[in-house]
C-alpha cells in the first residue's frame, strides 16, 4: 500500500464517491474509503475531519464569494456585482464538473444530515453576500433581498444546469433565470 504518494486527497475523494455511489453514504465507513484508496485512516484525517467533509470539499466558497464581491468596482450597481460574482463562480467552480456535481447532489439528497449541511452552506453564502453588500453601502433590507436573490439564482440555475443534457454554460442559465424572475415580478 503506497501511503505517501502524491494525490492522496484526490484518491480519497475518488474512493469515497465510488463507495457512496455503490453502497450509499450512510453505509460507507472511513476504513472502507481508505482501504479503497490504498491509504491509512491517519492520512484520511490529515485531509478530512469526517466523511461529510469529502462531500462538501473545501468550505472556501463563502470566503471566495466575499473576495469576489469585495473586488467589484465601487461604481457597479449591486445587482451587476451579484451577476458578475455569479458568472465568476459559474466559470471557476462549476463548469467542467457537471457529472461530479450530479453525483454529489444525489449523495446529498440521500442523507438528511447532508441536506442539513447543504442548507447551512447556502445560508453562509447568503450571509457573506449580505455583509459584502452592506459594506458597499447598500441599505440592509435591500442588501438582504439581493443576497437571498443571489443565492436563489445560483441554486435554481445550478439545478436546471445539472438537469440539462446540452452544453449551455451555467452563466447563461443564471442570466436567463434572472430574466425569468424579473418577468415574474412585473
Amino acid at each position: 500500500m503506497a501511503r505517501w504518494e502524491p494525490g492522496s486527497r484526490g484518491r480519497l475523494e475518488k474512493a469515497a464517491f465510488e463507495l457512496f455511489a455503490e453502497q450509499g453514504f450512510s453505509a460507507t465507513t472511513v476504513p472502507e474509503i481508505t482501504a479503497r484508496a490504498g491509504l491509512s485512516t491517519r492520512t484520511f484525517h490529515r485531509y478530512f475531519a469526517d466523511k461529510r467533509e469529502i462531500v462538501f470539499g473545501s468550505e472556501d466558497i463563502p470566503a471566495n464569494a466575499a473576495q469576489v464581491l469585495a473586488d467589484a468596482s465601487p461604481s457597479d450597481e449591486p445587482l451587476d456585482v451579484i451577476m458578475k460574482s455569479l458568472r465568476t463562480f459559474a466559470e471557476t467552480r462549476f463548469e467542467g464538473r457537471r457529472d461530479d456535481l450530479r453525483m454529489r447532489g444525489e449523495i446529498i439528497r440521500s442523507d438528511p444530515g447532508l441536506r442539513e449541511r447543504d442548507l447551512q452552506k447556502r445560508e453562509a453564502v447568503g450571509r457573506v453576500a449580505y455583509e459584502a453588500l452592506v459594506a458597499r453601502g447598500v441599505q440592509p433590507t435591500r442588501a438582504s433581498l439581493l443576497a437571498e436573490t443571489c443565492v436563489t439564482l445560483l441554486y435554481v440555475s445550478v439545478q436546471e444546469w445539472l438537469g440539462r443534457d446540452d452544453e449551455k454554460p451555467l452563466a447563461d442559465i443564471i442570466a436567463d433565470t434572472l430574466e425569468t424572475l424579473r418577468s415574474a415580478l412585473t
